[in-house]
């Protein structure tokens, strides 16, 4: 694994925050398995590596459900799981904090941002490891969303691939990220059509049922309202 390590000169040549990792792990063990063909491989999985190690303060320590997830996410051979589970430990001991890896990650990838995504949902999928993701976890994807350079948007977008948020509009709508405009209008309109008061109203139904399609309808326009300045909807 990594190509015939020895020593610190791998990271010595990386540099920051993940080229310092990769120089202590030297210093316990020699991979040599030929998982990765160049540094990309090495920046991508080891700051993978320690972005989710630095997560799993958020919530208690690293677990075996969470290791298991990262083989999932990176193929990893039988003979390196070990050193794989060291380095997790290595990563949780440094005194460089989350930031400095998304940074050094960031900056390795500016020109590639699918592979950032590819590091955010890498972290949702490990968050995702013990069948709930936690707010302090949500918060820390969020903040690396940011380092990385994703907009707020851009963040909520990869984030619903793995979670509904109760405030995310196209939760609010029962909609789908991957409609189009078009399609978003006609099942708004339809959501407005079905939800508004005065149908309730000619219904006969109690002022309490009008009360709560009027405070439903508010909910729906105001999800609707969100979306169309987010996609400027016209």
């Amino acid at each position: 694994m990594w190509g015939k390590l020895g020593g610190a000169g791998l990271g010595f040549a990386i540099g920051g925050p993940i080229g310092a990792l990769l120089g202590v792990l030297a210093g316990h063990v020699v991979f040599d398995s030929g998982l990765f063909a160049d540094d990309k491989q090495l920046v991508f999985t080891t700051g993978l590596i320690a972005l989710s190690a630095k997560m799993a303060k958020a919530d208690g320590v690293v677990t075996r459900d969470e290791v298991a997830a990262f083989r999932q996410v990176v193929s990893i051979p039988e003979d390196e799981v070990v050193n794989v589970s060291r380095l997790f430990d290595l990563a949780q001991q440094t005194s460089a904090g989350f930031e400095a890896y998304a940074q050094q990650i960031g900056e390795h990838f500016r020109d590639e941002p699918a592979l950032l995504e590819d590091v955010l949902d890498g972290l949702f999928h490990i968050a995702k490891a013990d069948h709930a993701i936690h707010e302090a976890e949500l918060r820390y994807v969020a903040e690396v969303a940011r380092i990385f350079g994703f907009s707020g948007a851009e963040y909520g977008r990869i984030a619903a691939r793995h979670v509904r948020l109760p405030d995310d509009p196209y939760f609010a709508l029962g909609a789908e990220r991957s409609w189009d405009d078009e399609q978003l209008k006609r099942h708004y309109r339809q959501l407005v059509a079905a939800n508004h008061p005065d149908r309730q109203i000619a219904l006969g139904l109690p002022p309490a049922a009008v009360k709560i399609a009027t405070d439903r309808l508010a909910a729906i326009n105001a999800a609707w309202e969100t979306l169309r300045q987010e996609r400027n909807i016209r």
